[in-house]
């Protein structure tokens, strides 16, 4: 039987003010601030509660999070306590997260078909089009390490595993020498690096999510330039892969062959 969220959260004793209630529908429009990397970092609350308008003029909020066309993930039933504008398009709220649905929080994944580009839906007494449609065994968490020839990962989820030092990241990254690349992806330019110490690409990367620029040159001026935060626009992804007993000699001739091939020096981000 197919059950409604509302109805599946009720008779888990979880209070719902069918009266006065929003569902928020957690997305990430501009591509830089992923929801689901905020709740994988364990700050969704805070990502959630910055809004750009009064959004959330209700007593409760139910915040579904995209994982894939139609499905949402449950991140939480939260007690709205108020809010302050802060400057203009700056709204801050104050919420609270209802006790009793730890359990829960990452396990329920709801299907919802959105017909609209709406976000914050009023939410309906019979419980609306959200119903559930799996029950996780375990709390979604940052997918394992895809493999060297599909790593593309964003600034904020590298932020994440690095913090979190995911198993299989760490595993992956730090035995190995290589050449990876990383792309402003706003402005469309490359930086092609390459990683020759004992930690291979994981101390490198780690730098990086440190300092946002590495100590590079071009990305320090970069990042000077247009504001430290501007970092949340870098994908990093790995070119070509050594074993650890590859010659640093080595590792920096395909370091230049790669800067040659997408002309990274003169054209993108790459100073020598």
């Amino acid at each position: 039987m197919i059950m409604k969220l509302v109805d599946f959260l009720e008779a888990c004793g979880l209070p719902i003010n069918r009266g006065s209630y929003k569902v928020h529908l957690a997305t990430d429009p501009s591509g830089t601030d992923s929801p689901l990397d905020a709740f994988f970092a364990g700050r969704f609350k805070a990502w959630q509660e910055h809004q750009t308008k009064r959004n959330f003029q209700c007593s409760m909020v139910i915040s579904l999070i995209e994982v894939r066309k139609n499905r949402w993930l449950f991140a939480g039933i939260y007690k709205v306590l108020g809010n302050k504008k802060v400057k203009e398009k700056h709204y801050q709220y104050a919420t609270e997260l209802l006790d009793g649905q730890e359990n829960l929080i990452g396990r329920i994944v709801v299907n919802h078909k959105r017909t609209s580009r709406q976000s914050y839906l009023l939410g309906k007494k019979d419980g609306g089009e959200f119903h559930v449609s799996e029950i996780r065994e375990k709390r979604l968490t940052i997918e394992e390490f895809p493999g060297f020839n599909s790593v593309a990962v964003p600034y904020n989820k590298l932020k994440t595993i690095v913090k979190q030092k995911v198993d299989t990241w760490y595993g992956a990254l730090c035995n190995v020498k290589g050449v990876y690349l990383i792309t402003d992806t706003k402005a469309g330019d490359h930086y092609v690096g390459s990683a020759v110490g004992g930690s291979g690409i994981w101390q490198r990367w780690c730098d990086y999510v440190d300092t946002g620029h590495g100590g590079n040159k071009l990305l320090t001026r970069l990042l000077k330039r247009e504001g430290p935060e501007y970092k949340k626009n870098f994908q990093y992804s790995i070119l070509e892969i050594a074993d650890s007993h590859a010659s640093d000699e080595y590792i920096r001739g395909r370091e230049s062959h790669w800067k040659n091939v997408l002309k990274s020096k003169g054209f993108g981000l790459n100073a020598n």
